[in-house]
């Protein structure tokens, strides 16, 4: 393959069918590749076809490349020459010698995310921080409208209901706005980054999928913020997408590769439904190719996929395994969601796609597609002899129960860490799993549980069915033997709705708890917020 730096000399110009006129760029390649990724960002409707060399840099890794035998004029095209289609700034560029007719191609050079910001680019992402705060989420409507319009085979990666009710715009513009924010600072969002990663992984996210993104993401920033978003920050802002989809891009190929190829959804049959509580239903999957299953780790989820007639398109929620892993089965406990809230307080919410139709519509013997583990809230050390506080709210209990029962699969007699399992609910009829949680503390003294009724119905009886009335309050508990604050090394599990997590955290932190041994887990599409 021939070096990129052989072409350094050259002198290059970008010809494309359609392109309005021949524009000529510097001779070094790389900024050539710069300043026609940017051409082409901004005219990607006139990037219909290149023809190039196999012998010339990255053309055998070149994206959506295939052999052709035809050249444009019918006539056979010379040995070695190659085709490309859409070629954009999300898919690499390529240069064309004066010496060659205009549709043979001697260059594709590398896509633009291998390119780093600049300090100038980084002071140019900064200075759009106000921008993104003011129109953060009017460029993420956009977004979704034009790429899911243009690729409806998307809708089967992306939630609907959060799409209608605009928590998924809202969280991608709060998640630019994080980066943005902390484009100097890529550290700070290592967490989010894995969490985003995990979940990507789960839906079977591919590498082409991130051009698709990015060229919506782009234009819709133009579309929005219109001459403001000059060919300086579009440029900036391209390179920015890149050096990120890079990042999650390397990040879910190690996932998929740890998956031991796992690598689409797998067919699994239902064997039993079991209801839980007066919402929750447990869902025992078993896999229809009969292989032993994986070890997860416990506080993981799956990815369920099924198809929403009303839809007319698949959807897939994440569910968390709600028992100790197995090789023969995966259990989760799913809460049929009656109504969503919506962005507009007025407006009429709609049930849960997917929660109802495990609800009411999938039965024992029947299939459901299913994701490889994955997820990074999970048990750190089932051996470590410090103890551990598990608490959770509603639903947000299932990963818990995981790891709890987990840490209760040792025989009674053997050594057992100090665990207490708090959980709040509205009542005990919406409490799933709690004959079981009092059942593993009548044969495990180490373990303690403490339940929260936020609405005790008429036959709830305080002592016995629950033992606090309201939401979960750690002040109530006592900070030795409740909390174990005297143990430096107790971890704290946390699950369960934004708000919840959010004034736990606080609570625990004014507690003298340091953040690393708080581990947090939101059910949704954003992270917890700060």
């Amino acid at each position: 393959m021939t070096s990129a730096d052989s072409f350094d000399d050259e002198d290059w110009t970008l010809i494309s069918p359609g392109w309005p006129q021949t524009q000529r760029f510097p001779s070094n390649w790389r900024q050539a590749a710069r300043d026609i990724s940017m051409a082409i960002a901004r005219q990607p409707d006139l990037i219909e076809s290149f023809y190039g060399r196999d012998s010339c840099p990255y053309w055998s890794e070149g994206p959506k490349s295939r052999p052709v035998d035809r050249g444009e004029n019918g006539d056979q095209e010379p040995e070695g020459m190659g085709y490309i289609r859409g070629i954009n700034t999300v898919g690499g560029v390529a240069l064309v010698d004066d010496s060659f007719p205009s549709h043979r191609f001697t260059a594709i050079t590398e896509p633009h995310f291998s390119m780093s910001l600049s300090p100038e680019q980084i002071q140019l992402i900064k200075a759009t921080v106000p921008v993104l705060q003011q129109h953060g989420t009017d460029i993420t409507t956009v977004f979704y409208n034009n790429m899911l319009t243009a690729h409806p085979e998307l809708n089967s990666v992306f939630n609907n209901a959060n799409k209608v009710n605009g928590h998924q715009p809202r969280a991608l513009a709060g998640a630019l706005f994080a980066y943005a924010s902390n484009i100097d600072n890529l550290g700070a969002l290592g967490p989010a980054v894995e969490l985003i990663c995990n979940k990507h992984a789960s839906l079977y996210i591919q590498p082409d999928q991130y051009q698709i993104v990015g060229k919506y993401l782009l234009e819709a920033m133009g579309q929005v913020l219109g001459a403001a978003l000059t060919p300086e920050i579009l440029d900036a802002w391209a390179t920015a997408y890149w050096q990120l989809a890079n990042i999650m891009i390397g990040r879910e190929a190690e996932l998929y590769k740890q998956a031991d190829g796992w690598t689409d959804f797998r067919e699994f049959r239902i064997a039993k439904k079991v209801p839980e509580s007066s919402e929750i239903t447990s869902f025992y999957l078993e896999p229809v190719d009969g292989k032993p299953l994986p070890k997860f780790r416990p506080g993981q989820y799956i990815s369920v996929q099924v198809f929403v007639d009303s839809l007319k398109f698949p959807q897939c929620r994440q569910y968390s395994l709600s028992d100790a892993p197995r090789s023969d089965y995966y259990r989760i406990s799913v809460k049929r969601e009656a109504g969503l809230n919506t962005s507009d307080p007025n407006a009429t919410a709609h049930p849960g796609y997917v929660s109802n139709i495990l609800h009411a519509n999938i039965n024992e013997g029947d299939v459901v597609k299913v994701s490889h583990p994955y997820g990074d809230f999970f048990l750190s050390d089932a051996e470590s002899p410090s103890p551990i506080v598990l608490i959770a709210a509603g639903v947000g209990l299932t990963p818990l129960t995981s790891i709890l029962k987990t840490l209760t699969s040792n025989p009674p007699d053997a050594p057992q860490r100090q665990i207490h399992f708090i959980h709040g609910a509205r009542s005990t009829a919406a409490r799933a799993f709690k004959k079981d949680i009092e059942s593993l503390a009548e044969k495990y003294p180490s373990l303690h549980a403490t339940f929260f009724n936020t609405h005790p119905s008429a036959e709830d009886q305080q002592g016995v069915d629950y033992d606090y009335e309201g939401r979960v309050d750690l002040s109530k508990l006592d900070k030795t033997k409740g909390l174990f604050l005297d143990d430096a090394k107790t971890e704290y599990y946390v699950c369960g709705p934004d708000k919840f997590m959010t004034s736990t955290r606080a609570a625990l932190a004014e507690l003298g708890v340091s953040e690393d041994r708080i581990k947090l887990e939101l059910f949704g599409t954003g992270g917890v917020p700060a």
